[in-house]
This record gives C-alpha cells, structure tokens and sequence, in this order.
C-alpha cells in the first residue's frame, strides 16, 4: 500500500476523469489525499472525498500565489482553477466551515510562502509578503483551532518559513513541507521543528544548489512522506505526461535505491507516516 499525500486530482486537469483516476488509484492499493489551493478547489477536495468510503481525503487552504494573484496576475497556473475564481482572500469562516463539513478533511493546505515570482519594486515587494504572511498566519491559527495538521508550500521563500515558525509556538497536530526543494541545513531546520519533508518526481530533475541524495540520506524515512503533486511533476518513468497519484511508486522507488533500502521498507514506513500525520 502507498499514500500519495499531496494531489491534486480536484484541478482543471482532471475534470473529465477524476473518478476514473481515483478508481485507478484504488484498485492499486494507493490511497490519496487531494490538496486545495483556494476555496472552489478546497470544496472540489471534500466533494471527491465524500464519495469513497475510504482511500481518499481532503486538505482545505489558501495557497500563497492566490493571497497575492492581484499583483502578479499574469503567473497563475490555470490548472488550478475551477470556474472562474483567480483570486484568493481568505475569509476564515468560510475555511472553518468546510472544514468542520466533512470528517474527511485531514489537514489545512496547501498554504505557505512563495516568493519564486515577486514584484520587482520595493513597495509592491514589501506588500506581496506581508499579504502572504498574514494568510499564512491566519490559516496557521485555523489549523491549530481545528487540531488539524497542517500542509505548507514553500518555493524560494525557506529563510523566511523558517524563522516564521521559529517565532511561533510549535504546532502540535504537525506538519509537511511539501514538495520539499531546499537544502541540507533547511531540511534539517524543518525536521528539527517536527516537520516531515515531502518528496515528490521533482526529485529526477537536476536544480542548481540541490543534491537530492544529499538531502534525502539525511532525511530519515520516520520522517518522510511520498507525493505526486499530480498533475504536475511527472517522474520519467511515468509512460504519460500528466502525473496522477499512482506513479507515486516512482518516487518511493527513487527513495529506496538513494537510501540503499528495500522498496517495500519505504512503502511501509512512509505510508505509516502518513496514517499518523494525518490520523487515516
């Protein structure tokens, strides 16, 4: 059995087929846990959810890029939007009642920082973070109130993080990185705070200042958790190009072989991982 902890199957990409990929996903042992990036995708995770008696499960949250789309119109992923809904402001009544709609919501995400592309003058560039800040915050609040953990995104934006949850109180229902592309020192930042990293088919791309082996041997497989981020992020063993949860085997198969570990070692341990992170 797999867990993939973190797609996106509630996306545009997968508005004709979510079922058909989510029975996939099943008949293979792999369960899912969908991830929202602003509210319509938030109720599409719980919609999906709501229809298996078991295997698939719903994070709620803001993403970043959605906090500050107003002022970088231009670089929102249309794949992530349902209907027409482009920007985010996050009305905390409307989380907290999506939340406490369904018992299949398991964790706030996916929210965080990410500052990959910002504005380049520094007036708008102070308000850009202070905006994603505030969310974060907020959302940080909600997932403490609903004893819930908590999914963070985090692209160019780890010191920042970091030193946010520094200056905080220790979450106690946890947390994931996802999609982790830091470095050594951040990675062990982040596992010193509680955190578990994950790791999804990015991790077969080459990135200046990465060195995914590096990274991943010192993770500790107690501590990591295996992911898609489907549609997105294809490993290249996949035999298509749209990622779905089931070639999160790819990942868990990089895993083992970097680590020097059975594949079923990785399997067991991540898996139970996500059962206790999430409490599945």
């Amino acid at each position: 059995m797999l867990i993939d902890t973190h797609a996106h199957l509630n996306f545009q990409a997968f508005q004709n087929d979510a079922d058909e990929i989510i029975r996939r996903c099943l008949d293979n042992d792999v369960w899912v846990v969908n991830v929202g990036s602003q509210l319509a995708t938030s109720r599409r995770t719980v919609e999906l959810a709501e229809k298996y008696p078991q295997g698939v499960f719903a994070a709620i949250g803001l993403h970043p890029i959605h906090v500050t789309g107003h002022l970088m119109k231009n670089k929102l992923d249309p794949e992530e939007l349902i209907g027409q809904e482009r920007l985010g402001e996050f009305n905390i009544e409307d989380y907290r009642k999506l939340a406490r709609s369904s018992q299949r919501v398991v964790a706030i995400g996916e929210i965080g920082l990410d500052y990959y592309y910002k504005p380049k003058t520094k007036a708008r560039l102070e308000e850009f973070q202070s905006l994603q800040k505030k969310a974060l915050g907020e959302q940080m609040g909600l997932a403490a109130e609903l004893n819930r953990p908590i999914i963070f995104h985090c692209r160019s934006a780890h010191s920042d993080l970091i030193e946010t949850l520094k200056s905080q109180p220790r979450h106690e229902s946890g947390g994931v990185i996802h999609c982790f592309t830091g470095t050594v020192e951040q990675a062990k930042e982040y596992l010193g705070l509680g955190l578990y990293l994950g790791f999804t088919g990015i991790i077969f791309r080459q990135i200046p200042g990465i060195d995914w082996p590096e990274i991943i041997k010192a993770a500790p497989l107690e501590k990591t958790l295996v992911e898609t981020d489907a549609p997105y992020l294809t490993p290249p063993r996949a035999d298509r190009e749209r990622n779905e949860p089931v070639f999160v085997r790819f990942v868990v198969e990089e895993i083992a072989k970097i680590k020097g570990v059975s594949y079923e070692e990785v399997a067991r341990i991540t898996t139970e991982n996500a059962r206790r992170l999430f409490k599945i």
